[in-house]
């Protein structure tokens, strides 16, 4: 066997579709693109949902509910969770950032009442459950609304 006698596989080499050559290349008079229409056009490109003037589907489709612009969203804090601080420690949103407890400091902070804390804390966040409340003061902490 010699290099000159290589060739490659049959069927792994197949040419360029050479359209509008004219009608001996068998892709002449309309390139492939069929008769008139929005798609033989030139520089034609039709978005994805487009109907072609039809009311597309996303539009004709029943909607429901309310989306209420002026909600305001909490991140979740539980009691249980400010057992990782130490006792007496000051508690703000850059502390709970740090800890890893919220993700976002944008949104409002909300302290919830599940579980227990044996020792007292002061914690600022935007809003706390009665139950949070009762609970950090029997601990001998306390919690300041932002």
């Amino acid at each position: 066997m010699r290099v000159n006698d290589l060739s490659p596989v049959i069927g792994s080499k197949k040419r360029k579709k050479r359209i509008g050559r004219g009608p001996g290349s068998g892709h002449g008079g309309t390139s492939c693109k069929g008769h008139k229409g929005q798609k033989a056009r030139s520089g034609a490109s039709i978005r994805p949902g487009f109907e072609g003037g039809q009311m597309p589907l996303h539009r004709r489709s029943p909607k429901r509910g309310f989306n209420n612009i002026f909600k305001k969203e909490y991140e979740v804090i539980n009691v249980k969770d400010l057992e990782r601080f130490k006792t007496m420690s000051s508690i703000d949103i850059d502390a709970l950032k740090n800890s890893g407890l919220i993700k976002c400091e944008k949104k409002l902070i909300k302290l919830l009442g599940d579980g227990d804390i044996a020792f007292p804390i002061r914690i600022k966040v935007h809003g706390a459950t009665k139950t949070a409340r009762d609970k950090v003061e029997a601990a001998g902490g306390s919690i300041e609304i932002i």
